[in-house]
């Protein structure tokens, strides 16, 4: 048995140097491939995946994009609706306040009457302002279809050149929403 350990120490006895075959840079070289040789299939792998990636990441844009256009145009037909209904509601008041304004100008011995529809209009018209409802000035103001509907036109010199001589019925308007125009008679 000692024989065979001797026999297995005699390879050892060599130096690591001489029994280790390092290769030579030249032979390393040679051995691995080129990278330009396997460049081609991984980089048409990778081009594939870049362009898939850039698709999808496109389609997210566009998703995202199309989902803001949609919170963004829901918000303003939300809006649009409360205006819209806002100003149905005031345009079916507005006979009241019309009545309101003939009442006052009617004279009446009953001066608890003539108060208290005074309240009442004075009341009206605050609630009306808090709304954001305006009337729309027309007396003394030049002519503006897009404000007032002529009913009458009248020639007199003491006016200007299209200028509004006479209301006959209040015109009102929400922000920048004519609810309804003003009823009007035009000089010259």
């Amino acid at each position: 048995m000692r024989q065979q350990e001797m026999e297995n120490k005699e390879p050892m006895d060599q130096s690591p140097e001489e029994t280790v075959e390092t290769p030579a840079p030249e032979a390393a070289e040679a051995q691995e491939p080129a990278p330009e040789e396997e460049a081609p299939q991984p980089a048409g792998e990778a081009e594939k995946l870049q362009e898939a990636l850039r698709e999808k990441e496109d389609q997210y844009l566009r998703l995202l994009a199309e989902y803001d256009n949609y919170r963004k145009r829901s918000q303003k037909e939300k809006e649009n609706a409360w205006a819209t209904a806002k100003a149905e509601t005031i345009k079916e008041l507005l006979p009241v306040y019309d009545n309101l304004e003939r009442a006052l100008k009617q004279e009446t011995c009953d001066e608890a009457y003539a108060k208290g529809v005074q309240m009442t209009m004075t009341q009206l018209k605050t609630v009306l302002e808090k709304l954001g409802v305006e009337e729309i000035p027309a007396q003394g103001q030049p002519f503006d279809p897009n404000l007032h509907n002529a009913v009458m036109h009248m020639e007199d010199e003491a006016f200007g050149e299209n200028m509004v001589a006479e209301v006959f019925q209040a015109g009102f308007k929400l922000g920048e929403k004519v609810i309804r125009h003003a009823l009007v008679k035009v000089a010259n």
